[in-house]
């Protein structure tokens, strides 16, 4: 059970960061934002089906043994359907192997867009060779600024309380007196309408005025909590 989880968590930590980068690299630039999105998404919709499913466990001696054979289904079809999917043009293109990311581009895009698209990503590509950054520059360098303000926000992100709702959320609902189940599946819909919701606005309204708006909404959805709950006491 222990190195299962291992190899689970494993996967989990190198697949959300690579699928990032995999959808960015594939997405035209005009819609990249969109298609990004539909990576929570998926997550969202992954986090209300593993709910529904959990939910006999209490009454069917057993049940967890059911969720882990589920689990398998969507992994194996991941991995098939990973072997059909195209490489990264970007990736492509940095290891110089320029015919390779010019098919892959026909594959994604079309005959007629791959010439703007490699323009494009000579573009940003331009002096990566030459701008080598060493780890330390991270840290202290011309690049800290960057890393910090990104890893700032993940950081912030993750000390909302976010994991404790999803993790904790049966029994702070049961203590609430509200059935766990139902709170837990109007959890997953209020995520998942989220991520619905920045995916339409993504490419529209910009990058920093979702977060804005969201970390505010955070602030004040947890600050009237906390004096709700100040005041039954």
């Amino acid at each position: 059970m222990l190195i299962g989880r291992f190899l689970v968590g494993t996967g989990m930590g190198i697949g959300p960061s690579a699928v990032a980068l995999y959808v960015t690299e594939v997405s035209p630039a005009s819609v990249r934002g969109t298609y990004g999105s539909f990576i929570q998404i998926a997550t969202c919709l992954g986090l209300m089906v593993a709910l529904f499913i959990g939910i006999p466990v209490k009454e069917i001696a057993g049940w967890w043994r059911i969720c882990f054979w589920v689990s398998t289904i969507p992994a194996g079809f991941l991995v098939v359907a990973m072997m059909f999917c195209a490489e990264s043009p970007h990736w492509l293109f940095k290891q110089g192997r320029i015919a390779e990311a010019e098919a892959e581009f026909e594959r994604l895009l079309g005959g007629s867009h791959v010439k703007y698209a490699m323009v494009e990503l000579a573009k940003l590509d331009r002096g990566d060779d030459a701008d080598t950054v060493k780890l330390s520059e991270l840290f202290y360098g011309r690049h800290f600024r960057v890393v910090y303000i990104g890893s700032t926000l993940f950081a912030l992100q993750q000390l909302s309380g976010i994991n404790a709702v999803f993790y904790f959320s049966s029994s702070v609902f049961k203590s609430a007196g509200v059935p766990s189940d139902v709170a837990n599946a109007f959890i997953g819909v209020a995520n998942l309408s989220g991520s619905i919701i920045a995916m339409l606005l993504m490419d529209k309204l910009g990058r920093k005025m979702l977060l804005l708006w969201s970390f505010f909404g955070m602030v004040n959805s947890s600050f009237t909590n906390f004096l709700m709950e100040s005041i039954s006491f």
